[in-house]
């Protein structure tokens, strides 16, 4: 990942240091567990020893591969350069993705802690923005297209619902990626045994992968990467929202700008939405890792390595790249700037056609047809805009339906927020106590 669009916390995880420092943990843990089960005549204290002695030289290592062309030969080859006899310790009985796989369960844990404080977080600031905002009235739109009043709190109850249910997704995929494996070379436990590798497991915080090959199947790691797209694809709803509310012609809407920020270098008027622009560029990356994660799913027989050229870009890209669009929303959020004012003024101002439906099905009441009455509201409805006057205007000045006062201030007494509670309930939107 881009420097750009890297936080330190995350893209921490993904560096070759700790990739080392993790397949020293997995390969120390493996033999601890042998040395505490007495039955490879491990001298005892072998462990502590090769602890005290091993150094992870990254200059070493790379050095070695030159030669070997093979990352985890190279690896183990180096940190037993200078252990002695005790070195022949290390490594038995495994295959490089028992400690590669094992690995890389621990790096997709670490980072999903990372991305689900982050998510929360975001989640828990448009629960009280949906709460601040639940009666300001704006107009909604269908096909961008004046519909019927609804409030911005209803708007972004739909955001905390569908970031809800993403984070659900994400919690079933950070467990089914949070897994290991020691069972060999193909997956038939010729040296080590089931025993061995839960007990490795249980010590690095990891669970023993169902069923494996040589490897952990990767449809674990497609299913995570779907998941990382579907909350991109999220993010972007609201960024795109966001940006739309920016259009001068529209202003209800606008992300931070900065002091001294500049929004154009030749127009200094402009306040362009620059942060939910890079949202939604970023979630189109996001989809594309998603994609590559479903082609590694399938793999010549008990394994072979396609799928790790492009893990290794995907999977810290990925995580670094939604750590980071996480990041932006909850600064976007953080400082949205929400002109309550000119969503009541567009919702004043465009000539109450927005009625339409309540007018239309209480006509049907009054026993008109329902095509009858489409036509007649419809009719009044272009009129009013044409002539820019209101529609209710035009109801009372013609006689094309009579309805009666009592149903008129039943139309104009319906509130978008008449319902609030509800759909914040079923959005999981904490209450506080007395409905507030």
């Amino acid at each position: 990942m881009i420097e750009r669009y890297s936080l330190p916390e995350m893209k921490s995880i993904w560096t070759d240091e700790a990739k080392f420092k993790r397949w020293l943990e997995v390969e120390l843990t493996v033999l601890q567990v042998r040395e505490e089960m007495g039955i490879y005549n491990i001298p005892i204290g072998t462990t502590d020893n090769l602890k005290k002695q091993i150094q992870i030289d990254i200059t070493r290592i790379n050095e070695i591969e030159k030669t070997t062309n093979h990352d985890v030969i190279a690896f183990v080859t180096q940190i037993t350069e200078n252990c002695g006899t005790l070195g022949r310790y290390i490594h038995y009985g495994l295959t490089s993705s028992d400690v590669i796989d094992t690995a890389l369960g621990m790096t997709l844990r670490d980072g999903c802690n990372i991305l689900e404080e982050k998510l929360q977080t975001l989640i828990s600031t448009l629960q009280q923005t949906a709460l601040q905002h639940r009666s300001t009235i704006m107009m909604g739109r269908t096909h961008g297209m004046h519909a019927e009043p609804i409030t911005f709190g209803i708007k972004v109850a739909g955001w905390v619902d569908e970031l809800n249910r993403n984070l659900a997704r994400f919690n079933r995929a950070k467990e089914a990626v949070s897994v290991g494996k020691l069972s060999g070379a193909v997956g038939t436990y010729s040296l080590l045994t089931p025993e061995i590798e839960l007990k490795v497991m249980k010590k690095l915080g990891l669970k023993v992968a169902s069923h494996s090959t040589q490897i952990v199947p990767r449809d674990r790691y497609a299913e995570l990467l779907s998941v990382f797209a579907l909350i991109g694809g999220a993010l972007e709803r609201i960024a795109l929202e966001i940006r739309h509310g920016q259009r001068n012609e529209i202003s209800e809407l606008s992300e931070p700008f900065g002091k001294g920020q500049r929004g154009s270098s030749a127009m200094p008027h402009k306040k362009n939405p620059i942060l939910c622009e890079r949202i939604c560029g970023c979630a189109r990356l996001l989809r594309s890792y998603a994609l590559v994660g479903f082609e590694n799913q399938a793999l010549w027989m008990e394994r072979d390595i396609s799928h790790s050229s492009t893990e290794r870009i995907i999977l810290p890209d990925a995580f670094q790249l939604l750590d980071y669009m996480l990041y932006l929303m909850n600064k976007i959020v953080g400082g949205l700037v929400v002109d309550t004012n000119q969503m009541k003024r567009i919702v004043r101002h465009f000539y109450d056609v927005h009625f339409s439906q309540k007018i239309l099905t209480a006509l049907i009441d009054q026993g008109y047809g329902r095509d009858e009455a489409y036509t007649i509201v419809q009719n009044a409805s272009f009129q009013a805009k044409e002539k820019k006057i209101s529609l209710l205007t035009i109801a009372k000045n013609n006689n094309w339906w009579s309805l009666p006062n009592q149903v008129v201030q039943e139309i104009l007494s319906v509130r978008p927020d008449k319902y609030w509670r509800n759909i914040y309930k079923r959005a999981g939107i904490p209450l506080k106590r007395g409905g507030k």
